[in-house]
């Protein structure tokens, strides 16, 4: 059977111009490595103004360099699977997905199928052709709420272009222990824990992460709280509210040991006991659409578990009120 191919071309902006040729187009698709990449131009998959080019050569302003790809083969660890899916929205460019909590987003150790990277395949077999079938970020396994995902190499240069640039807007909702005073913007680099490695830790030379929050509600003991992500680091959300002193309800890994709320009845002690995950859930994203370029947004509104803890902590502040 002969190869399938997709095109991709660009334009190289002026900005960039006198770069080395891989150099730019590793800032161009940053979906790919710069090894790749390299792979590419060397074997003639690459031409700049319809003519080879070498790795070395500089980047002309202006100039149309078009790349061919071949289509991938389906990795052996990566099976399709038919598992259902929320898709909130879908055209020949991207899709966009509400994965529930529970659900791992790529396989890994301890979680080789039953992925939403195995659900993708299993959707549109045409993603095997896309690293991470066309996934362009990614949430916590016990994270509900918005993905987007690419369905073609353009869409995916897209996409992660605007990642980087913190143009994708991504806001959440997570219920916090403890009532805040306010707002604000947490400005703290994260890197791997020294000792524990499936932690994340606030370190000096760890990777940059700002995280902004505003309160939307408080309750007795808790609040509920809009975050909103300028970089999108491992644990960001989770980490930077914890280390404010106001961790996630539920999270297993950065949350502590429960503690009863002062006062709290048992139907809310109940609740709190019985939310088995990180009360976190991604409710809007929006993203310039990288065929069109118009400004697309969607929201999630909050999974059923969610509402129930989210109820339960509105009836226990109001019977407090109600008492005194």
């Amino acid at each position: 059977m002969s190869a399938e191919f997709q095109f991709v071309e660009f334009k190289i902006p002026a900005e960039m111009a006198g770069a080395r040729l891989d150099a730019t187009l590793a800032r161009l698709m940053p979906a790919q490595s710069r090894t790749r990449i390299k792979g590419w131009i060397e074997s003639g998959a690459v031409q700049v103004s319809g003519k080879a080019a070498r790795p070395s050569d500089r980047a002309i302003a202006a100039c149309r360099v078009t790349v061919r790809i071949e289509a991938l083969p389906l990795p052996r660890a990566v099976a399709a699977e038919k598992i259902a899916l929320d898709i909130v929205h879908q055209d020949k460019d991207c899709l966009v997905i509400d994965k529930p909590a529970g659900l791992v987003v790529h396989p890994g150790a301890g979680n080789p199928a039953h992925t939403l990277q195995n659900a993708l395949l299993g959707f549109d077999e045409r993603l095997a052709a896309l690293p991470r079938a066309g996934l362009i970020h990614r949430l916590d396994k016990d994270t509900s709420g918005l993905l987007v995902v690419a369905r073609n190499p353009e869409a995916q240069t897209s996409l992660s272009r605007q990642l980087m640039a913190r143009t994708m807007a991504r806001e959440y909702r997570a219920i916090c222990a403890g009532v805040m005073t306010g707002g604000g913007k947490i400005d703290l680099a994260i890197g791997r824990h020294r000792v524990d490695r499936l932690r994340m830790a606030v370190r000096g030379d760890g990777r940059s992460a700002v995280t902004h929050y505003r309160i939307l509600e408080r309750f007795r003991a808790h609040t509920l709280v809009e975050v909103r992500l300028e970089t999108g680091r491992t644990h960001q959300i989770r980490l930077h509210l914890s280390h404010l002193k106001y961790p996630i309800v539920g999270d297993p890994v950065y949350g502590g040991r429960f503690a009863r709320p002062r006062a709290a009845s048992d139907e809310l002690v109940a609740a709190l006991r019985s939310f088995k995950r990180q009360a976190l859930h991604a409710a809007n994203l929006a993203f310039d659409h990288p065929r069109t370029g118009r400004r697309r947004e969607f929201s999630s509104p909050v999974p059923a578990d969610f509402q129930a803890l989210t109820d339960a902590l509105r009836a226990d502040s109001a019977a407090a009120l109600e008492s005194r």
